[in-house]
């Protein structure tokens, strides 16, 4: 009697039939999918015996298709969640067909790591950045800036001839500098045992800006010259998408020994326009960028890439490198991105972004970008033109940041009704001490009539507030 596992090979193409069939379904519709299910899913018990993949699919679509949210959509603009352009998800379908661990660049047979290799040079080029830096891919901003800042780490053990990653770390060695860092930041801080307890914060520039004051950052670093020094810098915050003055750290570089690091996770993308470039300029001199891909580049989750200086490849590796596996070879005679990021095990994450830079361009990422700032330009106009409505911040580049005039603090309920009706998605926030609201538009797809269906869902739930 055959096995479920040998029924599925033998039908395998009828149930890739059906399963095409939902993703095509799923794509086309993401325009109506709510964007916020209000369904639960009902627990079931594993059966004994499978039930084949049919079976389940039929299950899958009936129970758990309807409370699958259209967060790939254009009218979900939480957090920042990009769509998926046609292309990254036919690099997506063949990544996960192909299943390759993506390691060695002379592996026999392989030619995914030399594929990302070349995908690296084509993003270096994409953000008008040298060929001194190298990079890699890993699962999404937060193992991006890590991988920068351990190496970071080491670098600082590296100036008074210590190994961190042999003998462990002694945060009073070296200070962190940082204005406003993203909680992945923060969170690497934890993870890398510096402390997340342990950033010294620099001034914003006033109460109104996210961006670090570059004459306070000098007086730190005067402070803190007989230590190593980190800083961490925003190539666009997550609420406002503020920058800090790239050109002026720069300036200091020149001046001062610190490692320069720079979340540019999604702020990154300003540099592919020429009206925007001047938000980055002298990003170039930075020791390491993290860019997110599933964020502006619109490609599937678990997908960013890492920028480091070649000159820092030797500390990198001595951080990453698996040294105690002979299986593996010798790193330094033998390319691997194992010894170069977090993860031995890698998903041929490379292949997505190849294939949609290869069909869009440049110039098509660059009306995905200029289409998104006239996004949020509009979006702003209505908040601004609103009675009852104010921006918190002015709109730089993507994302709108908004309250309600008279008592900010019932933003949330307002946020509450608009995301329950299911049409339009956005995220709760706070700044300069008021309560607001953040809409941060990235996905390829939104669009004016977009935009219209948000403005009347605003005005119901302000009309159901009695405002």
């Amino acid at each position: 009697m055959k096995g479920v596992l040998e029924i599925d090979k033998e039908e395998f193409s009828e149930i890739l039939e059906k399963t095409f069939s939902e993703i095509v379904h799923f794509f086309n519709s993401l325009d109506e999918i709510s964007t916020q299910p209000n369904v639960k899913l009902e627990h079931q018990n594993l059966s004994y015996k499978g039930l084949g993949s049919k079976k389940v699919l039929e299950y899958f679509q009936q129970a758990v298709k309807p409370i699958i949210s259209g967060s790939s959509g254009p009218k979900y603009w939480g957090f920042v969640t990009g769509g998926a352009t046609p292309a990254a998800l036919i690099g997506d379908f063949l990544a996960t067909i192909y299943d390759q661990n993506t390691q060695r660049i002379n592996q026999g047979g392989d030619i995914s790591a030399l594929l990302e290799v070349e995908t690296v040079k084509m993003l270096l080029d994409f953000f008008s950045l040298p060929d001194s830096f190298a990079g890699g891919f890993v699962t999404g901003a937060t193992m991006s800036n890590f991988t920068c800042l351990a190496t970071a780490r080491q670098w600082a053990g590296h100036q008074i001839n210590k190994n961190y990653a042999l003998e462990g770390v002694s945060s009073d060695d070296f200070v962190i500098l940082s204005a406003e860092p993203h909680s992945s930041v923060v969170k690497c801080l934890s993870m890398l045992g510096i402390g997340s307890n342990n950033i010294v914060f620099v001034k914003k520039k006033d109460e109104t800006r996210e961006a670090l004051d570059v004459e306070d950052l000098e007086q730190k670093l005067e402070l803190y010259k007989a230590k190593q020094i980190i800083i961490s810098t925003s190539g666009g915050t997550v609420n406002t998408v503020d920058f800090d003055d790239m050109k002026s750290i720069s300036i200091l570089k020149e001046k001062y020994n610190f490692w320069w690091h720079i979340d540019a996770a999604f702020g990154g993308f300003a540099n592919i326009l020429d009206e925007y470039k001047h938000l980055l300029e002298g990003w170039e001199n930075a020791d390491s960028i993290a860019v997110d891909c599933h964020k502006w580049m619109n490609v599937p989750y678990e997908n960013a890439v890492y920028f480091i200086r070649k000159e820092h490849s030797g500390l990198q590796m001595q951080v990453f490198q698996n040294s105690n596996a002979a299986y593996l070879g010798n790193p330094e005679d033998n390319f691997s991105y194992g010894n170069f990021t977090p993860e031995n095990s890698r998903r041929f994450r490379a292949l997505p972004v190849w294939f949609t830079l290869k069909a869009y361009g440049k110039e098509g990422y660059q009306d995905i970008v200029r289409n998104n700032i006239l996004n949020a330009q509009k979006f702003s106009v209505f908040v601004e033109n609103h009675p009852a409505l104010q921006l918190l911040s002015e709109t730089r580049l993507n994302c709108v940041c908004f309250s309600l005039k008279e008592n900010p603090e019932k933003s949330s309920k307002l946020l509450d009704i608009i995301n329950e009706n299911e049409k339009i998605f956005m995220t709760p926030t706070k700044l300069n001490h008021k309560a607001g609201i953040r809409a941060a538009f990235v996905n390829w797809r939104t669009s004016d009539k977009d935009l219209d269906v948000a403005f009347k869902e605003i005005q119901f739930a302000l009309d159901k507030m009695d405002i």
